[in-house]
């Protein structure tokens, strides 16, 4: 191998391997496999055009338009001009593909699902710096400027993954770049005709560098060179851990720190927010949990993940806190009083696999936790934050909670909140507009305690102040988007928690914001789904004696607190009943006669079932899903594959007659666009987008015939074909008519200087068929369906592509051989 050849095979490693880095962001690592192929096609051609005595830059610019060909074959086939060239449409395809990845991004947490969008930034990303890679060291010569690429592929992994790319994938990448530079400098010292070894050194290298070879230590240049690599490789393994960790999620998702046991580690300031605006407008309400609870009264009820509880005037975000391990009982919630009436419900939960957040949803106040994997407990937020890459995809829990059910004289009688907790949730940026305080002092005018103000300011933004609910205004959070918000009057959940709490810490009100999900869809099994269209965010406010406390200020989202409503409080007699403390501490399997059970239950025969499904487990586990699974899929294609030519014989005849007029159909046997007019005169048309419909809608009628016995004949005209279908098909009055009728557009299409437009195409169609089908048995009509013959084109457009495929290849071989591949010359001749 050539020296220029074993640098770009050293380009090629070094960008893979530090490519590798961005493995820990997405799984599976399908994608990998696919980037190195793809990969190893643009170096391919790169070597190829550095044959060809081309200069460099179009050496580069024949790399550039492979690597678009290639992307746009693997992600935008359908779009491309011929399958295989980017045109308007596969561009469009493509920067669709980079907006939905960037959404996605914004979206998951890291490890997140390969979705379209995030493999097409993924394999764009490691092409993108393989090409700039290999131009820069072997088209250009300087491996040296080839390590930017190279450093800044490796530090997005470091950054998206929040130190999750380790060790090993900067040794790879650090390691790929030095065996470039080792190439690059033996190639460069071969050119002299000299290679630098452990030999005694001769007379005319001079007695300096005689004797520093054959003592064994390296000449100066070496050591120099020795001082340099071990400095950049000291400054890149400390600077690192010097800088702050990118905690969370793929980017800005809600992540958090810590490792190990002890109680060590910190959940970082981050913005969990970035895909919340997102989820609410999704076009379809995907799945993300489903559970079961014993809550009789209310069996769909909030669902918290994690609290903001510092307001910068830019936006709200979660303090940075320490992490501990999760306790068997969680701690007491803060400033409840044993005064207040609180009900104990069970849960249990399922995340869907492709819900992937690092902060576990549960019910507030959690008591307890049973849930499986690595986990770690924040006591201030009292939420659950995975650990080491630990995310709620696919994971199952049971959760204690308790329903806190206080009245509204308990909360206009809360004494003051501790000097510690006021002093840090009451805090207000002095960026914060006057009028904000201005104005929440003028809605809560003549209340009498903090109580009366909380439900003002809720009433305010949920019914008097004449809000709307718009997902589509700007998520913004700061100041400017308050005060845009208070006088546009439209938002979304974000700016109605985010403004109450603001403008209640501006009355002295302990404020913060809870992030997660509002009460799903109740099913008809008793379970609950929640949706990301369940999305939501509320302000919690502090109230001594029964702690952080639920208000609802966006109209027509969640369900406004029994406390807050002026005719009805928990503890009345009217109030619904509630299941009793402790009444299901014992799971049963199976359901039990009770008085009081409501209808819709005892129709599904769950009567008196005290404790939440799905407690208990059978001991036999059964089939493994995944085999199961295995064998219901081979089932399916072992079922489909008899009816692959009649699903190709209806997605053929459905895109010729409903898509027919915007693009021509292909020739085939019988139709004229296969054969010469009459006598070879001019004025044959060429197939166009205007004529395709017809041309198309002949070819259906030729297959149609075909299907039902009557071969194709390529040595006829249009006429005379009709003219035969009617014969052999026995055609009736109607069908003979459609045939000659669909023979005369044809023939006007292709010889006419100006064809009329062709209508009625599909009608004749179907007469024909109808004609076709009255003309035959039982048998000819099923295998007609079953069995079409026509399906046998797709066996001969695969052979025919076979053949050139293999033909060219055959011919550039046997030139090649002959002739050998034209190699550029070397510097040294010439």
């Amino acid at each position: 191998m050539s020296g220029r050849g074993r640098l770009a095979l050293c380009a090629f490693a070094a960008t893979l391997m530090a490519a590798a880095s961005m493995l820990p962001l997405v799984e599976p690592a399908g994608w990998f496999v696919q980037a190195v192929f793809l990969l190893a096609v643009q170096s391919g051609a790169g070597v190829l055009m550095r044959r060809a005595p081309v200069p460099r830059a179009v050496a580069v610019a024949g790399q550039v338009l492979v690597t678009l060909v290639v992307v746009t074959v693997v992600f935008a086939r359908a779009q491309a001009v011929g399958g295989l060239l980017p045109g308007p449409e596969a561009v469009q395809r493509l920067a669709q593909l980079l907006a939905s990845g960037a959404q996605d991004v914004g979206r998951y947490a890291a490890p997140a699902p390969v979705t379209d969008g995030i493999r097409l930034m993924l394999i764009g990303g490691v092409l993108l710096v393989g090409l700039a890679v290999d131009a820069l060291a072997v088209t250009f010569r300087s491996a040296a400027p080839a390590g930017l690429p190279l450093l800044a592929l490796y530090s997005v992994a470091a950054g998206l993954s929040g130190g999750g790319a380790g060790w090993l994938w900067f040794l790879l990448a650090a390691g790929g770049y030095l065996m470039l530079l080792l190439a690059e400098g033996r190639d460069r010292l071969s050119a002299w005709g000299r290679v630098f070894s452990g030999a005694a050194g001769r007379p005319a290298d001079g007695p300096a560098v005689g004797a520093a070879l054959s003592s064994g230590r390296p000449t100066a240049p070496v050591r120099t060179g020795r001082r340099i690599g071990t400095l950049a490789l000291g400054v890149a393994l400390v600077v690192p851990a010097a800088l702050p960790a990118l905690d969370g999620g793929l980017l800005f998702g809600p992540g958090g720190g810590g490792s190990g046991k002890g109680g060590g580690g910190t959940i970082s300031a981050v913005n969990p927010l970035v895909s919340l605006q997102d989820d609410l407008n999704q076009p379809e309400n995907r799945e993300v949990i489903t559970y079961r609870t014993n809550a009789e009264s209310s069996p769909a009820f909030y669902l918290r993940i994690l609290a903001l509880d510092q307001f910068t005037g830019g936006e709200w975000r979660p303090s940075t806190r320490r992490l501990q391990d999760v306790p068997k009982q969680l701690p007491d919630p803060a400033g409840l009083s044993p005064d207040v009436a609180v009900t104990e419900i069970r849960t249990n939960f399922s995340a869907s696999r492709s819900y992937r957040q690092t902060y576990l949803p549960l019910p507030y106040p959690a008591t307890e936790v049973r849930i499986d994997g690595r986990w770690r407990y924040e006591p201030a937020g009292r939420t659950l934050v995975g650990d080491r890459k630990q995310t709620t995809g696919g994971e199952q829990y049971q959760v204690t909670s308790l329903e806190v059910e206080p009245t509204a004289g308990q909360l206009a009688a809360a004494g003051p909140a501790p000097a510690a907790l006021l002093r840090e949730y009451t805090r207000v940026p002095g960026s914060l507009p006057a009028e904000v305080a201005a104005l929440a002092k003028q809605k809560t005018r003549g209340a009498a305690n903090d109580y009366e103000r909380a439900v003002k300011l809720q009433d305010y933004f949920a019914s008097t102040g004449d809000f709307t609910y718009d997902t589509s205004v700007n998520s913004g959070t700061g100041p400017t988007a308050i005060s845009r918000f208070l006088k546009d009057k439209k938002g979304f959940c974000v700016h109605f928690s985010f403004t109450m709490a603001a403008m209640a810490r501006t009355l002295g009100i302990p404020a913060r914001v809870a992030v997660g999900f509002a009460p799903g869809t109740v099913q008809p099994d008793g379970s609950v789904s929640v949706g990301l269209r369940d999305a939501h965010a509320w302000p919690e406010l502090y109230f001594e004696g029964v702690g952080w406390t639920r208000f609802e200020p966006t109209p027509t989202r969640g369900d406004t607190p029994a406390y807050t409503r002026p005719d009805v409080a928990p503890g009345d007699a009217e109030a619904p009943p509630r299941p009793e403390q402790g009444a299901s501490a014992v799971p049963s399997a199976a359901p039990s006669t009770s008085d009081d059970c409501p209808a819709q239950l005892r129709k599904q025969g769950e009567c008196g079932q005290t404790a939440a499904p799905g407690a208990a487990a059978p001991t036999d586990s059964g089939t493994p899903t995944g085999t199961v699974v295995g064998l219901v899929l081979l089932g399916a294609v072992l079922l489909a594959l008899p009816l692959l030519p009649s699903l190709w014989r209806l997605r053929a005849r459905r895109r010729r007659l409903g898509t027919g007029a915007r693009r021509p159909a292909p020739g085939g046997p019988g139709a004229p666009d296969a054969e010469p007019g009459p006598g070879g005169e001019p004025g044959l048309r060429a197939p166009s987008a205007a004529t395709g419909g017809t041309l198309a809608a002949w070819q259906e009628v030729t297959d149609s015939a075909w299907d039902h016995g009557i071969e194709p004949d390529e040595s006829l005209t249009p006429r005379k074909a009709a003219v035969r279908m009617e014969l052999l098909g026995r055609l009736g009055p109607e069908a003979r008519d459609a045939v000659h009728r669909l023979a005369g557009a044809v023939e006007q299409t292709l010889y006419a200087p100006h064809p009329p437009a062709a209508t009625g195409l599909a009608q004749d169609v179907a007469a024909v068929r109808s004609g076709l089908r009255a003309s035959v048995g039982r048998r000819a009509r099923i295998r007609a369906v079953v069995a079409p013959r026509s399906a046998v084109r797709v066996v001969w457009a695969a052979s025919d592509r076979w053949t050139v495929a293999t033909g060219r290849w055959r011919a550039r071989w046997e030139r090649v051989r002959w002739t050998g591949w034209p190699r550029r010359p070397s510097r040294q001749e010439g």
